[in-house]
C-alpha cells in the first residue's frame, strides 16, 4: 500500500508551515483547470530566510541545497492552502529553481536537487517532475534560492 503524502511528511519529520503571503503584487498560486501554478517560494523557515547572498560566494553548496528543500516545503504549504488536501496532487509537473549565483558558480543543478529530492520523497511517484535549474544575479530579499512549481490536481 502506498503511503500518503501526510504519512511521508510525518516520517520525514516535516511539518508544513503557514503559507507565506505575497510580498508584492501577485498571487501565491493560481489554478487554471487542473493545473496549479505556485508562485516562487523563498527559503523561509519560521519567518526568516535560511540562506541569503550568492551561492558559491556567501552560501555553500550544501546550505543552498537545504534552502532549496525549504522552498519545496513552502511549495507544499501553498498546495495545501490551494487544494485543501495534498492527496489531490495528481502529478508534480515541473519545478523551476532559481539560484542566486556568484560568477563562475555552475552547480545550480546540484542546488536544485534539494527541492527535487524532497518532492520525490514526500509525494512519491507522483512527485517525479521536469525541472529547470537557473543561475541568476540576485533574488528578492537577497534570498539564495527560489523555487516555483506547476502541479496537476486530480
Amino acid at each position: 500500500m502506498m503511503s500518503t503524502i501526510a504519512e511521508n511528511l510525518a516520517r520525514m519529520k516535516v511539518s508544513l508551515p503557514k503559507p507565506a503571503a505575497p510580498a508584492a503584487a501577485y498571487l501565491p498560486f493560481v489554478q487554471s483547470g487542473k493545473q496549479l501554478f505556485v508562485s516562487g517560494q523563498l527559503p523561509f523557515v519560521e519567518g526568516r530566510l535560511s540562506a541569503v547572498g550568492l551561492v558559491g560566494r556567501d552560501v555553500e553548496l550544501e546550505a543552498a541545497k537545504a534552502a532549496a528543500r525549504h522552498c519545496a516545503i513552502n511549495i507544499l504549504a501553498q498546495v495545501q492552502a490551494a487544494a485543501g488536501d495534498l492527496e489531490k496532487i495528481a502529478r508534480v509537473v515541473k519545478l523551476s529553481v532559481f539560484v542566486a549565483s556568484a560568477p563562475g558558480f555552475a552547480e545550480q543543478h546540484l542546488v536544485a536537487n534539494g527541492a527535487s529530492e524532497f518532492i520525490a520523497e514526500a509525494v512519491g511517484e507522483r512527485g517525479k517532475h521536469a525541472r529547470a535549474a537557473v543561475g541568476v544575479a540576485s533574488l528578492p530579499l537577497n534570498a539564495a534560492v527560489e523555487v516555483e512549481a506547476v502541479i496537476e490536481l486530480a
